[in-house]
């Protein structure tokens, strides 16, 4: 029987243009993404380097402004459709559940969801979980299984009456392995708000 349940948040509530940032990153001139980019990024989504770190690694690298660089990196962020908010405000009403958000996200990103939905909104979400993990702040991160096992043992949760819906199958596949109930939601195709008709939902 499920008690838990744990939600990614990127294309899972606020919807994401994937290549956006690759995008205008390489209007800007970074024409490959290289490995070393991608371990600042994965220190910076861990809360191992600073925003100014992040920043100067691609004005020293590649000669992009700060303005230029924080455009490109929130280019990804698109909108959080009501009926989500309206889904998730009804289930957390509903105490039929323990919620709990696990993203990996950075401060650049929830600084840009901060001040895009207001106080308010952010406020009003952020209340229908228990608890609201950022891979930045508790400096771990998806798909590795530290990052499932903290949220377990901090919240004394039995895998097997946990569920947890990512867009990413290497996050759901980890999960997986670990004993919690999983569901690979494809975006576009699938939406949160069917989460307690989809067969995986045990409950």
């Amino acid at each position: 029987m499920i008690k838990n349940i744990i939600f990614d948040f990127g294309d899972i509530f606020l919807n994401l243009d994937k290549n956006a940032t690759f995008v205008v990153l390489e209007k800007l001139g970074v024409n490959e993404i290289t490995d070393e980019m991608m371990s600042i990024a994965y220190q910076y989504e861990k809360g191992e380097i600073t925003t100014d770190n992040f920043v100067n690694y691609f004005n020293d690298t590649f000669d992009i402004s700060k303005e230029e660089l924080v455009f490109a990196w929130n280019a990804i962020l698109l909108d959080f459709p009501n009926h989500r908010l309206q889904f998730l405000k009804q289930l957390a009403e509903s105490k039929k559940y323990r919620l709990f958000l696990l993203s990996n996200t950075n401060e650049l990103h929830i600084s840009w969801v901060q001040n895009q939905w207001g106080k308010e909104l952010y406020t009003e979400f952020k209340n229908c979980f228990e608890q609201f993990y950022l891979s930045h702040e508790i400096h771990f991160r998806k798909p590795n299984s530290d990052i499932f096992e903290f949220v377990l043992q901090e919240n004394k949760l039995n895998a097997t009456e946990t569920f947890f819906i990512d867009d990413t199958k290497e996050n759901t596949d980890t999960a997986k392995k670990l004993g919690i109930q999983t569901w690979n939601l494809v975006p576009g195709k699938e939406d949160i708000v069917d989460l307690v008709t989809k067969k995986e939902f045990k409950a």
